[in-house]
């Protein structure tokens, strides 16, 4: 809900307090939420409560009113009147009631609480407040000790793009320098590996007796000749030659003669002597 407010204060200076009243609480029904009721104004305090209501009742019986908020930063409740209506006949009843400057935040949930035989019809409830519009110094320029605000955009944090850095840069660079090197490198060992496997052909080619430097190939020829192009798995040795020449003997004997093998003579002769028994074994009967 809104508020009736009434200014104190010069127009053009923010020095002096803020005095104010709500509109009617129970418009909406007898239990209300003070966030919809009291200015959410930082540091604002309730001073005042001022009500009025009517209680149709019969004279004798028992009734309690209450007027109450509760706490809302702890039990019970920040303020609580009763009017005690026992034995007197309904009537109409306005009141204002001060109160102890109570922050805004301690106003909990407000309401009517009937206690006994009544009812309670055309209530009124407002509430008396005050602020100092520099009790956050940010409000205006005008405010003592005022601060400028800090602009959301120099709280944002720099965003530094790691690729703008030269040291970052340079090993970037570097590292495709040696990619680019290392597949040079490969493509210049694939040319090799395939020269040295055209040269390996035409070795062979020339080994087996075809003809390469002519164009005409005789039948036989032409059949070799895709034989071995499809046979490129033949070993490279078949196309190379080993130098060959003649090794002299150079093998030189101290002595001129060789030295007789004495053990080798007694083995042999003992061998030949009992051969000798074994054959006329046979013929002795």
């Amino acid at each position: 809900m809104g508020a009736a407010v009434l200014l104190l204060c010069s127009s053009h200076s923010y020095s002096n307090e803020v005095f104010g009243v709500t509109q009617n609480a129970t418009s909406f029904g007898y239990q209300w939420v003070m966030s919809q009721i009291l200015p959410q104004q930082a540091g604002l305090k309730v001073n005042s409560v001022i009500y009025q209501y009517t209680t149709v009742k019969e004279t004798e019986d028992d009734m309690l009113v209450h007027i109450q908020n509760e706490n809302a930063l702890g039990s019970g409740y920040i303020f609580r009147e009763t009017d005690d209506w026992s034995g007197i006949p309904g009537n109409t009843i306005s009141k204002d009631v001060a109160v102890p400057l109570i922050e805004i935040d301690y106003w909990g949930l407000g309401s009517i609480e009937v206690e006994g035989k009544g009812e309670v019809i055309d209530a009124e409830v407002k509430y008396g407040y005050q602020y100092d519009p520099c009790f956050d110094p940010q409000t205006s320029p005008d405010c003592p000790g005022y601060v400028e605000p800090f602009a959301l955009d120099l709280l944002e944090p720099d965003i530094v793009d790691p690729l703008d850095d030269e040291f970052v840069q340079n090993e970037l660079d570097r590292k495709a320098n040696m990619r680019a090197q290392e597949e040079e490198e490969r493509r210049r060992q694939r040319r090799k590996i395939a020269e040295q496997v055209e040269d390996d052909d035409e070795r062979l080619e020339q080994l087996l007796g075809i003809e390469i430097a002519s164009n005409e190939y005789s039948v036989e020829q032409t059949a070799l000749h895709n034989n071995l192009m499809a046979l490129r798995g033949l070993p490279v040795a078949y196309t190379y030659s080993i130098d060959g020449g003649t090794y002299k003997d150079v093998v030189v004997l101290p002595d001129a003669e060789l030295p007789k093998n004495r053990r080798a003579l007694s083995v042999g002769l003992a061998q030949e002597l009992r051969h000798q028994e074994l054959v006329n074994l046979q013929y002795a009967k």
